[in-house]
């Protein structure tokens, strides 16, 4: 049994607030894949997301697949993304093809359902996407991502059965407002312009009561606080200089849950 290739791929942090299914950006925190000749394994689950990915390209049948997990698994993060990025960039190994992210983000979106996670699993950065694009904008934003990871876990499904079907026109209007201030501070690095982005009308109220509890107890140095995706964690975004002291507070105020600091990652999925 040799390996084949080696692969890996970020979690990442949709949303950011007003960015509602079209802004993410990517984590210094990696799900991995190692392929390997089938040898004497058994089959590969073909149930499996990344093996599943994989399939769309290429037979999982010769193949080996293990992988190592460490985004945790629906708590915001991007995990089915960081999988289905590992099994697609694998696949493309296979057929010594080079990365596209347009093409493996049309490939994959059917399965992940969600194209802004997808989108900063394959390109890095802080992706914007719309129409099946990416326009990968920036390296990082203009802070510093402080995660409050809670224990509980909520599905994507659920989060979006407590959206309602409509919105008063000036709760869009606002969201409206901020999401283009959004834009402006990712391709400026304006943190000015991305504290006042941190916030939302559309989806945020209606899918976390927690979130609200960090907005209400923000530590100094903290520009604004967004739900991770559909939730349940939340990311304090911090003034890179005070990043370590905002760090410090936020584990203080929320000692029953998993704070870390992460950062940015400027790469998408790789494999070699």
């Amino acid at each position: 049994m040799s390996v084949v290739c080696r692969v890996r791929a970020p979690a990442s942090t949709a949303n950011l607030g007003a960015g509602f299914d079209c802004a993410a950006a990517a984590l210094e925190l990696w799900n991995e894949l190692e392929l390997t000749d089938a040898g004497d394994r058994p089959p590969p689950d073909a149930d499996h997301l990344g093996v599943r990915a994989f399939s769309l390209l290429a037979d999982p049948a010769p193949f080996g697949f293990s992988f190592v997990d460490r985004i945790p698994r629906e708590r915001g993060l991007g995990s089915s993304a960081s999988v289905i990025a590992l099994g697609l960039a694998a696949a493309f190994f296979v057929r010594d093809e080079p990365l596209d992210p347009e093409r493996l983000l049309a490939l994959g979106v059917g399965l992940e359902g969600h194209a802004d996670n997808l989108a900063a699993a394959l390109a890095g950065g802080v992706c914007l996407t719309w129409d099946g694009r990416i326009s990968r904008i920036a390296d990082s934003p203009p802070a510093v991502p402080i995660a409050i990871v809670p224990e509980a876990r909520q599905s994507t499904a659920e989060s979006r059965a407590a959206l309602p079907a409509a919105v008063p026109h000036a709760d869009a209007a606002y969201t409206a407002a901020r999401a283009a201030l959004l834009g402006a501070a990712l391709a400026s690095g304006s943190t000015v312009l991305f504290g006042a982005a941190l916030d939302d009308r559309l989806h945020e109220p209606y899918r976390s009561p927690f979130l609200a509890e960090v907005r209400a107890s923000l530590p100094a140095g903290a520009l604004g606080a967004t739900l991770s995706g559909s939730g349940p964690t939340v990311i304090v975004w911090a003034r890179r200089e005070d990043a370590a002291a905002c760090e410090d507070q936020v584990r203080k105020r929320f000692p029953t849950e998993h704070v870390t600091r992460l950062a940015i990652s400027p790469r998408g999925a790789e494999a070699r």
